[in-house]
């Protein structure tokens, strides 16, 4: 089969498009978490997080045998059967929902969260060892997804380093914007709870269509934007 046909030039596109909307909770997952190391390093953290990103990814892909394996049955729990990508999509969801409620809590009472600035210190490892952790859970369902719209590793490989490479121009600015705004901070970490929520649900069974999350997301945006546009109207 030839590589370079309009077949495998859609599946190219339509998977960059997906890769990229998938990688959303991603990225607003490592704008939160290099966002309280020092200036320095945020930058630096971000481009990992992402490169690592698109290592889980690739790596995935080129052991699609085993991920396909996470979906066989493990064993059943209330009649409902447990599979791999239960487990990780379960731990995972706990994890994100635990990280992101310990940092709301940083953030409204800093007094009763220890040591900042010795945090600040061994924060880089840590910060991209959440990434890479994350990355494993974000990275399953757009694997599966791939595998199921093109037959072609190639062309699964070229989107995902596709994807990444977009991603890492807007890490940057959606970082700041983040940075800049304490009450986005406060809707970024929200969402990071509902994405949290809805592995869990994943993990448990009950399925969620990820559209009303992306579309719960864009309309508390879209208020808090129009708030801050409103709030500097009134200031001038």
């Amino acid at each position: 089969m030839a590589l370079f046909t309009v077949e495998n030039l859609i599946a190219f596109l339509t998977l960059s498009a997906l890769e990229i909307v998938l990688g959303i909770d991603n990225i607003v997952f490592i704008a939160i978490i290099s966002n309280a190391l020092p200036a320095e390093l945020q930058s630096k953290a971000r481009k990992i997080g992402l490169l690592l990103a698109m290592g889980t990814r690739i790596l995935l892909l080129l052991g699609i045998t085993w991920v396909m394996g996470l979906t066989a049955p493990l064993f059943s729990v209330l009649g409902h059967i447990v599979t791999g990508r239960d487990v990780v999509l379960l731990a995972g969801g706990l994890f994100l929902i635990a990280k992101s409620t310990f940092e709301i809590h940083e953030k409204i009472e800093p007094a009763h969260a220890g040591g900042h600035a010795a945090a600040k210190v061994r924060g880089f490892a840590a910060a991209v060892t959440q990434i890479a952790i994350l990355d494993i859970v974000f990275s399953l369902d757009s694997v599966i997804t791939a595998v199921g719209m093109s037959g072609e590793i190639v062309v699964m490989v070229a989107a995902v380093i596709a994807a990444v490479l977009v991603m890492m121009l807007f890490a940057d600015a959606i970082s700041h914007f983040v940075s800049r705004h304490p009450t986005v901070q406060m809707l970024a970490l929200s969402f990071l709870i509902l994405i949290g929520v809805f592995l869990v649900a994943e993990g448990l069974g009950r399925h969620i269509d990820r559209g009303y999350i992306y579309f719960a997301m864009a309309f508390s945006l879209l208020v808090e934007l129009l708030n801050m546009r409103a709030k500097k109207a009134s200031q001038g």
